[in-house]
């Protein structure tokens, strides 16, 4: 996919031959801070997080290492530097790249599981290295080379093997800024939905946080406890009932889960309300499936069905006040009784209504989780069909 005007074949390159590779530091999170304002350091936590593929400090906040944890040498990153994520448990995330940008009056170095490329010979314009690394044809020869189990990664070295193909600049210029308007609505998008979120949080406030009459979730709801079944019994082909046992089984307020099991512990119902017991503590859901529930999470049946909005509705208001509660030294963790003993506002027509305008807000959010998962897959679209 090309724009009409260029018919000029592009040039294949060996990376290693139009990159320059530096040394990068190890710093974790406890040296780093965002109260002061030194030298900047990219941890790749922070790349696979979300960071825009270009960086601009002007648009996104990077921490600061503590004074007494600044190392002895370092490189500080040049406008038109890139950083790859060396490391992730997810071979399409290896090698996730960020491209800096206006940042040449502020000090950053790259840190933690990142390597430092600076062009050896001004082959590309500015902004589109960020995105041809981010192209199709060279995630697939990344994946090719990550190596590991759990964690897989690749190192400079490894860029003796991996090939980019470039077009003429003119090319380059207008493929880069095609996909940085993408980029741009879809940091638009993201702020939209967090304002969605902070403004029904501030609502959720208001309606729970001054009542002066409550009761305990116990006298309004029976609570199911998750039981693992064999993972002898798992499968992908729909044997049984589906499987919702952690966080990774809740997409967007519902429940998604991964695989199925035939071996049946404990099974929730349609409409019961899920809740994480075990790290992250306190994730909620609605179920909107007979499944069977692992140990890691709740099924909450509440006594009086009309009242499922409500208590769903308070419980993610809820779920920021976890920590003071959660057990365990490992694992954080609740129990049953924590949950049953949890106080919640004696139910009332105002706080019932008020639980609906809350519904509202999340089918609004979910409304721009779908728009922003469409400009995403616009972008990766093109990633794959604008990239030798």
């Amino acid at each position: 996919m090309r724009f009409p005007e260029f018919q000029e074949e592009w040039e294949k390159y060996k990376v290693s031959d139009i990159l320059e590779f530096f040394p990068t530091n190890s710093l974790s999170w406890e040296q780093l801070e965002f109260e002061t304002d030194n030298i900047h350091n990219l941890h790749y936590g922070l790349i696979h997080k979300g960071l825009p593929t270009q960086i601009e400090l002007s648009k996104c906040t990077l921490p600061n290492i503590k004074d007494e944890f600044i190392p002895n040498k370092y490189t500080i990153c040049k406008e038109g530097d890139i950083a790859f994520a060396d490391a992730s448990e997810d071979t399409n995330d290896v090698a996730k790249v960020v491209e800096f940008l206006n940042c040449n009056n502020k000090s950053i170095i790259c840190g933690l599981h990142t390597i430092h490329g600076r062009d050896k010979r001004q082959l590309t314009t500015k902004g589109f290295k960020g995105y041809i690394f981010s192209s199709n044809p060279f995630r697939y020869q990344v994946r090719r080379l990550a190596q590991g189990t759990k964690i897989y990664s690749i190192n400079s070295r490894n860029f003796d093997e991996l090939y980019i193909s470039i077009p003429s600049k003119e090319e380059q210029t207008k493929i880069a800024h095609l996909l940085f308007l993408i980029d741009e609505r879809i940091e638009t998008q993201n702020k939209i939905i967090e304002e969605y979120k902070k403004l029904k949080n501030a609502l959720a406030v208001f309606f729970f946080g001054t009542s002066v009459k409550y009761t305990s979730v116990g006298e309004i709801c029976d609570v199911i406890m998750g039981q693992s079944p064999s993972s002898a019994a798992y499968n992908y082909v729909n044997n049984g009932l589906p499987l919702v046992q952690g966080n990774l089984d809740i997409s967007e307020g519902t429940t998604s889960p991964r695989m199925w099991t035939s071996e049946i512990t404990k099974q929730c119902e349609i409409g019961d309300i899920i809740l994480t017991v075990r790290a992250p503590v306190g994730v909620v859901a609605k179920s909107n499936m007979i499944a069977c529930v692992g140990r890691g999470i709740c099924a909450i049946k509440v006594k009086e069905s009309k009242y499922n909005e409500y208590v769903y509705q308070y419980l993610q208001y809820f779920k920021n006040k976890w920590i003071s509660i959660e057990q365990g030294s490992t694992f954080s963790a609740i129990s049953r009784d924590d949950i049953l003993s949890i106080s919640i506002p004696a139910i009332t027509k105002k706080l019932t209504a008020a639980s609906h305008i809350l519904a509202l807000f999340d089918n609004k959010i979910n409304a721009e989780i779908s728009f922003l998962k469409m400009y995403r897959s616009q972008k990766q679209f093109l990633l794959s069909k604008m990239f030798i």
